[in-house]
């Protein structure tokens, strides 16, 4: 298995704290946003490498950050070429590029990197093992205006995902989806399906967002979600990172 770790993105909610500075290496008590998702994931024996897609902007910086430390398996960043936010390529075709950067022909875990978690994501990947499907994550969200702001998935009593909404007006259920994911090596196709034009010249989904996918995704193949065991940080704007900078001065 390899993570892909997006983290192309460019955090105008957040100027100017992310300017000239990528979200994901913003500091959240003693730990980089990133390096609390790789101190979980890299203790994972069957993970084999971290791959992290930035962008030509911040690319240099994330070398940096990875020359200052060591870790249990290879990482490797790559740079999707985007310059700025409004030539950015998407998160979906950002992992399409992961793929075929990096040669992965196997499992991979899908993570944003601009979420923290305060649990470990290893029952998360256990499940999607012993599921041999691709999964998502799911966790209960009562506010409608929160749920309109993620991804929205209707479940059935089988952890099945039958529906998919990505940042919906009228929200159909209340499981929100956070963006982390695990595809088997036979899903990797309909990514590239996925982010290609087909004969009348249109993509078939939308490639911005990463639930984008899954909501075309979960017609065509059996889906699962797993209930969350802890809560999660999305780091949007300066008032979550300042909500989340509280918790974990604790």
């Amino acid at each position: 298995m390899k993570s892909i770790i997006l983290a192309a993105g460019y955090a105008t909610r957040l100027y100017p704290l992310t300017r000239n500075f990528p979200k994901p290496l913003l500091k959240v008590g003693e730990k980089t946003i990133l390096d609390r998702l790789i101190d979980d994931i890299d203790q994972f024996e069957n993970i084999n490498e971290h791959i992290i897609v930035s962008n030509h902007k911040f690319v240099s910086q994330f070398e940096k950050w990875k020359n200052s430390r060591s870790f249990n398996h290879k990482v490797t960043v790559i740079d999707d070429g985007s310059t700025e936010n409004e030539n950015r390529i998407g998160a979906v075709k950002d992992i399409l590029f992961a793929i075929e950067k990096c040669n992965v022909n196997e499992e991979i875990l899908v993570l944003a990197g601009d979420n923290i978690l305060d649990f470990s994501l290893k029952n998360f990947v256990e499940y999607a093992e012993q599921k041999k499907s691709p999964c998502i994550m799911r966790h209960y969200e009562k506010s409608v205006e929160k749920l309109r702001r993620t991804g929205v998935a209707v479940i059935d009593e089988n952890d099945k995902v039958l529906k998919m909404q990505e940042k919906p007006s009228i929200p159909e259920s209340h499981w929100a989806v956070p963006p982390f994911y695990v595809y088997t090596k036979d899903d990797l196709p309909f990514i590239k399906e996925a982010c290609t034009k087909d004969e009348n010249g249109k993509i078939p989904c939308g490639t911005d967002a990463p639930g984008d996918f899954i909501s075309w995704f979960c017609s065509k193949k059996t889906v699962y979600a797993w209930q969350m065991t802890g809560k999660r940080h999305d780091i949007g704007n300066l008032e979550s990172l300042e909500e989340a900078r509280q918790v974990f001065l604790k």
